[in-house]
């Protein structure tokens, strides 16, 4: 079988033939299944084979000989399909692998995956190869062909070229074009990104957008210009405008933008009652907001607020699946489909007691079943982060007039710098503290002064950043240099540094960006370092995401990038990078 296209080969076929002349055995029947047909929209009573990781049949029939068969009964339960992620980042401190995992335990069992950090943590080679390895997973694994950074790259035009985007819109496990952040320069006049654009809807995969707050003219523009999907919508009405328009939109619910249950009930008061055109997507939420799983969190959400129980689990399977036309694969529970199934307690308890991926059982009556195995990153050029320079007290030169004020997790507005930054510390008795951003290759760096991240905390570094830099944040100068040569210590991370003493370090050994462990542990570990920013007086909810986005171009106001602090909205270079 073709693992990313689901293209059985002409032997597999004949065997799953077989199957049903009864001169081979099914694998495994669901048998009394109350299920969910997602084409009539209702829910009928049926046998489900599968066969290896392929559904063969749904009917009365079962077969005649049973012998080598694994039948589960399951009576007075019902059976969904699989669940559909349709937007993940899965690099936000966790690793693809461990959040597949993880994802699949409450029914999540396909994600469409970000491809931004392969762009520019390894190579293209690199990253097909580890394509090839996530496509051996019960979970299947799909991508994205980014056109744009997010960010400003001092070699951004090397990193993303012609050659490299077509080359990843040709591969059979990239399903879209996008996110599109980079839709200002697009509507302006750059015809690179629209021809890679128009090169993915010619594949036939769709182009998603990322337009919080466009208007109605900037929306038919982008529309003609050929993006397909948004999962930017702030309120009801802004989906409502976009669904009108022909627009799938995808209903988010992030830990820094927890909005569905408000979104869904000013749908329900502007009338609509038909969600053809609507998936939901957790948005690449931070660890600690994953405990109690992805997709099935979502669909309780939709279910809780109203939303009849078959249309929350459409959304969150066969709409997404038609999104991306792979409807023919999966979302559904009909012959020829992967073999992705939830088997529920109840109708409106969306969290499954059995989940199974392509024909694998990940769960069984409550019980982690599936373990999996490890993946060796190193074969695919991404190693514990390891630094060949140093940080000196010549680095730690605050100058610059305008520092970045925060009005909440992630936007940035310029303010005036007017306190003496040549010192050792800056007083605890305001929120300001240096920041600076340094190039992972110790070529430059950018120093300023950030407000409101905290009131008494050291010194922070972290290697988890949205360009792979290195972003340091505190108080105290010799905590900084402090946590700077632990965080090189453990192979990359994050490590927060108070008084000359190591509060709290998490590894990030995957290329100094992802954990390489349990997802468990790192929930545990994500809040802890939320408490401990709590308790040194950021007044937030999402720090990782507030590093994170810290470089990001497709956020107001200002930004400190590895060109320099930039005007977002002019594009313009406020105060430009120094050279080391």
């Amino acid at each position: 079988m073709d693992n990313h296209l689901y293209r059985w080969r002409n032997k597999e076929i004949r065997k799953q033939i077989a199957v049903l002349d009864g001169d081979e055995s099914p694998t495994v029947i669901l048998k009394n299944a109350t299920y969910l047909n997602v084409f009539l929209r209702q829910w009928l009573q049926a046998h489900i084979w599968i066969y290896k990781d392929r559904i063969v049949y749904v009917g009365k029939e079962l077969p005649h000989d049973l012998e080598n068969v694994e039948v589960v009964d399951c009576r007075d339960q019902y059976v969904v399909p699989g669940y559909i992620e349709p937007h993940v980042h899965p690099f936000q401190l966790y690793n693809p692998h461990e959040l597949a995992m993880h994802a699949a335990q409450t029914g999540t069992t396909t994600m469409m995956n970000d491809n931004l950090p392969w762009l520019y943590l390894t190579n293209k080679e690199k990253a097909f190869s580890l394509i090839d390895t996530f496509s051996q997973l019960p979970v299947s694994m799909y991508w994205w062909a980014r056109f744009d950074s997010q960010s400003e790259l001092r070699d951004e035009e090397k990193i993303l070229t012609d050659e490299v985007v077509h080359d990843w819109l040709q591969h059979e496990a990239v399903v879209q074009g996008g996110e599109l952040t980079a839709w200002p320069q697009v509507l302006k006049d750059d015809d690179r990104i629209l021809y890679w654009m128009q090169d993915a809807r010619s594949l036939r995969k769709p182009v998603e957008g990322h337009f919080p707050g466009a208007s109605e003219k900037t929306l038919v523009k982008l529309k003609l210009l050929g993006t397909t999907s948004d999962h930017e919508a702030l309120s009801g009405e802004e989906v409502y405008r976009r669904l009108t328009m022909g627009y799938r939109v995808g209903l988010r619910n992030s830990s820094v933008r927890p909005d569905l249950a408000n979104i869904l009930s000013e749908l329900q008061q502007l009338g609509i009652s038909h969600y053809d055109h609507l998936t939901m997507t957790t948005d690449g939420a931070t660890p600690a907001f994953y405990q109690n799983g992805l997709m099935n969190q979502c669909i309780q959400i939709a279910i809780d607020q109203g939303v009849p129980p078959i249309e929350a689990y459409m959304m969150a399977t066969y709409n997404a699946a038609e999104q991306f036309h792979l409807e023919e694969r999966l979302g559904g529970i009909a012959p020829g489909r992967v073999a992705h199934l939830n088997i529920l307690s109840t109708k409106d308890n969306a969290t499954p007691v059995s989940v199974i991926a392509k024909g694998t059982w990940m769960k069984r009556d409550g019980e982690r079943v599936y373990q999996g195995d490890t993946i060796d990153w190193s074969n695919y050029g991404l190693d514990p982060l390891a630094l060949d320079w140093h940080l000196s007290e010549n680095d730690m030169q605050f100058s610059m007039p305008v520092g970045m004020r925060m009005e909440n997790d992630v936007i940035m507005k310029p303010y005036p710098v007017t306190i003496d930054a040549n010192t050792e510390k800056i007083i605890a008795s305001n929120d300001e503290s240096f920041l600076m951003l340094v190039d992972r290759d110790g070529k430059w760096r950018v120093n300023t002064i950030i407000k409101g991240f905290t009131e008494t905390l050291g010194g922070l570094a972290s290697s988890y950043s949205l360009t792979g830099d290195i972003v340091m944040i505190g108080k105290s100068k010799s905590d900084l240099l402090l946590a700077f040569s632990r965080m090189k210590e453990i192979g990359g991370g994050i490590v927060l540094v108070h008084e000359g003493e190591v509060i709290f370090e998490l590894p990030l050994t995957i290329s100094g960006m992802m954990y390489d462990g349990n997802m468990d542990d790192l929930i545990e570990k994500d809040k802890t370092f939320k408490r401990l920013l709590k308790d040194h007086g950021y007044h937030y909810d999402d720090p990782p995401y507030s590093l994170l986005f810290l470089s990001s171009m497709h956020l107001p106001y200002v930004r400190i990038t590895p060109v320099g602090i930039i005007d977002v909205k002019k594009k313009h270079v406020l105060f430009p990078a120094i050279m080391r």
